[in-house]
């Protein structure tokens, strides 16, 4: 039940929105009800209601604040701290880059409890899906594998804001907007199917826990309050006092010296709340639910009042029971249209429809044979974005570009737009291009000599020089030859001319460059350079220093005629592994590209070898003049084996040591 000073409150506002007079207001009605008047507050009846409202001093124009009071003024600020200044408020932001590779559901950000102004947005437009839930699982936008439509969607205490704009020229991607704050944590993920063009996400979050507003203090005028929150000697109101823990008011504390006031006598309840009903099925089917509904009555006639008489902290909790638990009819759920297949012509586009029925607050995919009694949409249709370009020939063939003989000529095509601009090319089908340069024959040319005006530069800049001129002779074809063709004596193509006496003068002289040092990367190539005076008699040799007020030109220079690319290359051999009866060397062999790191792209079969054989001619032993044969049948003694003995070896010498040669030779290669 309602205190009597809110209900006070309560008539005093109705009275300053209805904007009566002040000479209709008359006593203090007994809005309390049977067994509750204003003598029970300490007002006296014949106080008038005017009187009584002036003393709160409150106006019309005084509006409900975030923390619940009239004209406390306080507003929530960016991350929903009542009264707060936006100090605390923290913008967090960042876009999610990473690369996907498998389809399906990618949870990409999580958005805390207590988030406001929440902002999570494809950068571009894509074949990908943002999905929603909260921590519990529970699925509130795109979840199951099922795309909802754009709209608003209720979750994690806040309405959310879907958006996928469908626009085929548009390139924005879809969108999840809430202003928040949330009562739990929620989870963004995407549905990936295409490489991601990264998604923005952005809310504010308060930095510390948002202070608990305190109560302001709305006292009648001539009455005090003391600073401890009891009674006063000098008054009698009572200051109530706010509790945080407890979310409401709580009875003033009173001075240990203060003896309590006499508790009024418990009165009997006069109304009671009974149940009159119930609320309409959320839902016509697929499982709605419904509440019950409480009015407050009278105890003596059962008849309604208002439910302001019944006590509020009395009031049963309204029992929801389940409604409407049959399935709904499937219907078929229609997806977007996809992007036209060509951009200008005629295309094809597609969509995605499915069969889908409502159960238990739940969308589900059903098979296509439960709506057979519907129409089924088609999934495929003809677009034309545009009409496509075409081909356009701007002008006539020019003339042959020669007078005679075979040539060509070319004229003007461009690709124009259905709207008359020029457009690049591969607009176009360039299968259908139209010849913009065609051959053209104008016939046998004239068998004579043609040639051109004499040049105007001497080759001297002194002295006796030569000037040119390009003489040609026309048959059938542009050539010099064959000179047959043309009967009569060549024109020269060379005449004398002179620049005047040279006058002693002193130049460098170059001479040619010669060839590139290398085939291909780089080399270098010289050419001589001297110091000659040029005179009307000739060209003499001076001393380097005679030029040495002109600059010297270069003598030398880099070349480089081509790149290498990979090449074998090998160091030197290595020294033979014997001195004779045939040993081996190697060498080290590598495959190096221009920039001399190691590559695996040289031919194989060009490879140099890295090991051959050396030294194959026999060992030659070292004659010891002491060793020699002492009689002329020594090879008598060989052949029966008897160089084993020690008269024999010495006897026998020279004999016995080519054996022992041989035999040590053979066990080597065995």
């Amino acid at each position: 039940m309602l205190s009597g000073l809110a209900l006070l409150l309560l008539v005093c506002l109705h009275m300053r929105v209805q904007g009566k007079p002040r000479s209709q207001v008359g006593p203090a009605p007994p809005l309390l009800g049977p067994g509750g008047t204003w003598e029970s507050l300490g007002i006296p009846t014949h106080t008038s209601t005017l009187a009584l409202c002036n003393s709160f001093s409150f106006s019309a124009s005084q509006s409900l604040g975030c923390d619940d009071y009239l004209g406390s003024g306080k507003v929530m600020d960016k991350c929903g701290v009542c009264g707060g200044d936006n100090i605390t408020c923290r913008l967090i932001s960042g876009v999610f880059k990473h690369s996907l590779t498998k389809v399906g559901y990618h949870k990409i950000v999580e958005i805390p409890e207590g988030a406001t102004k929440i902002n999570v947005t494809e950068m571009v437009k894509s074949r990908n899906y943002l999905a929603l839930r909260s921590r519990s699982g529970r699925s509130i936008i795109n979840g199951n594998w099922a795309i909802d439509r754009p709209g608003k969607y209720e979750g994690g205490g806040t309405m959310f804001t879907y958006r996928r704009p469908n626009e085929i020229r548009s390139t924005a991607g879809e969108s999840f907007l809430a202003e928040g704050p949330t009562n739990e944590i929620l989870d963004v993920y995407m549905i990936f199917q295409q490489p991601n063009p990264g998604v923005h996400y952005e809310y504010v979050l308060s930095s510390e826990k948002p202070v608990v507003p305190q109560q302001p203090n709305h006292r009648p005028e001539g009455n005090a309050v003391n600073e401890q929150g009891g009674y006063d000697h000098h008054s009698n109101t009572h200051q109530e006092r706010f509790n945080p823990a407890g979310g409401g008011r709580e009875p003033p504390r009173l001075p240990e010296n203060q003896v309590p006031a006499a508790q009024p006598p418990r009165r009997e309840r006069q109304y009671n709340w009974k149940v009159a009903g119930a609320t309409e099925c959320s839902a016509s089917c697929g499982k709605g639910s419904r509440h019950s509904i409480f009015h407050c009555v009278s105890r003596l006639d059962h008849g309604q009042v208002s439910d302001a008489l019944c006590d509020s902290s009395s009031r049963p909790t309204p029992q929801e029971e389940a409604c409407n638990l049959q399935p709904c009819p499937a219907f078929w759920d229609i997806g977007e249209w996809s992007e036209c297949s060509k951009s200008c012509g005629l295309g094809r586009q597609h969509r995605q429809v499915l069969c889908r029925q409502s159960y238990a607050n739940r969308t589900l995919n059903v098979h296509t044979s439960r709506c057979q009694h519907l129409e089924r949409p088609e999934i495929t249709s003809s677009c034309q974005m545009k009409i496509c370009s075409e081909w356009q020939i701007r002008s006539e063939w020019t003339a042959c570009s020669v007078p005679c003989g075979l040539g060509q000529r070319s004229r003007e095509v461009r690709c124009v737009s259905n709207v008359g601009d020029f457009v690049p090319d591969e607009e176009c089908n360039m299968n259908l291009w139209p010849i913009n340069v065609e051959n053209c024959d104008k016939g046998p040319c004239a068998k004579s000599w043609f040639y051109t005006e004499w040049g105007n530069q001497c080759s001297a800049d002194c002295g006796m020089g030569v000037r040119t001129r390009g003489v040609l002779c026309l048959t059938n074809h542009i050539s010099s030859l064959p000179l047959e063709g043309c009967g009569s004596e060549r024109p020269a193509d060379a005449q004398v001319c002179n620049n005047g006496l040279c006058e002693n003068r002193i130049e460098w002289f170059t001479g040619p460059w010669s060839q590139c040092s290398a085939e291909c990367g780089a080399g270098s190539q010289q050419r001589s350079v001297v110091c000659l005076m040029k005179s009307d008699e000739g060209f003499a040799i001076m001393p380097p220093y005679e030029c040495s007020s002109l600059d010297r030109p270069l003598g030398q220079q880099s070349c480089y005629l081509k790149a290498c690319g990979v090449k074998w290359y090998h160091t030197d051999w290595s020294a033979c592994s014997q001195t004779c009866e045939g040993g081996f060397r190697v060498r080290e062999v590598r495959c190096l590209s221009d920039d001399t790191m190691s590559s695996e792209g040289c031919d194989e079969q060009l490879r140099p070898a890295k090991r051959e054989d050396c030294n194959p001619e026999p060992c030659i032993p070292s004659i010891d003049e002491n060793c020699r044969d002492k009689y002329f049948n020594c090879n008598v003694v060989v052949q029966a084996r008897l160089c084993v003995y020690d008269y024999y070896k010495t006897t026998c010498c020279s004999s016995c040591s080519r054996v022992a040669h041989r035999q040590s030779i053979h066990r080597g290669r065995s």
